[in-house]
């Protein structure tokens, strides 16, 4: 699963999974755009990156904005020469009851995890049909495939879109030799997740370790995912190893939520 002499772009890249990711493709060859809103651990990982042997880019973007969705784009390409793979990742979520969301929880969740998916794919998708093809790899959840642990309803629709759209961009960009997948993660170890469980621990009165456990004892395997096995999944996508898989959502849950 080489990518040497290919150039990724990974989106919401300063930090968890989107880090790792963007770590794990430059281990693997790659030459990496990191874009986020976070610029001080941009600078860090574009560091570590280059540590590598590999370039680095830090991109500062929002990612719910097209106008800076299409100058990450063009950075990216201008610092490469093309793009070959685009991670979209970033995304936002909070912990609550669907009684407790608002209509500014629905349009700032919405405006990331699907407005920004759609535009980044667009955008990328411009790049890879001039230049003969691409990979494409979408950051779903299980809970678009109905997860009841997810952190909410809002967040659960806008990953059930973001597998909806994987599989109709695969249908209509498989004939510009663009593969486009998503990845469903369950359970894992981000800052999003503690925040999460430390929410759910103080509703509940209990130590978080309880909570944590509890969550666990759902998991076939009884482990969570680390960052790292996310982005091993995304390697994978991003390789000629495959080559012929495209419209799939892939689970990385420890074997929690049956596809």
């Amino acid at each position: 699963m080489q990518l040497t002499g290919r150039s990724a772009l990974v989106t919401g890249a300063a930090n968890g999974i989107g880090r790792a990711i963007a770590v794990k493709l430059a281990e693997a060859g790659a030459d990496v755009a990191a874009s986020d809103i976070d610029k001080a651990n941009l600078a860090t990982l574009t560091t570590e990156i280059e540590a590598l042997g590999r370039r680095c880019v830090a991109i500062e973007a929002d990612c719910g904005d097209v106008q800076s969705i299409d100058a990450m784009v063009s950075q990216t390409v201008d610092a490469f020469g093309k793009l070959d793979v685009i991670v979209n990742n970033a995304g936002v979520t909070r912990r609550a009851h669907i009684m407790d969301l608002t209509e500014a929880d629905f349009d700032k969740i919405n405006r990331i995890n699907a407005k920004g998916v759609f535009f980044c794919m667009q955008r990328a998708a411009t790049e890879m049909i001039k230049q003969g093809g691409g990979r494409i790899i979408n950051m779903a959840s299980i809970a678009g495939k109905g997860y009841m642990g997810s952190s909410n309803v809002i967040y659960a629709g806008t990953k059930g879109a973001v597998i909806a759209m994987t599989r109709l961009a695969s249908h209509q960009l498989g004939p510009h030799n663009i593969n486009v997948n998503a990845v469903c993660p369950g359970v894992t170890e981000t800052a999003i997740y503690n925040e999460i469980m430390a929410s759910d621990a103080k509703k509940l009165g209990v130590a978080e370790a309880e909570v944590r456990a509890a969550a666990l004892e759902k998991v076939p395997l009884r482990r969570s995912n680390m960052p790292e096995d996310i982005a091993d999944m995304c390697v994978f996508l991003a390789s000629d190893a495959a080559r012929n898989v495209s419209g799939q959502s892939l689970h990385v849950d420890g074997g929690l939520v049956p596809d």
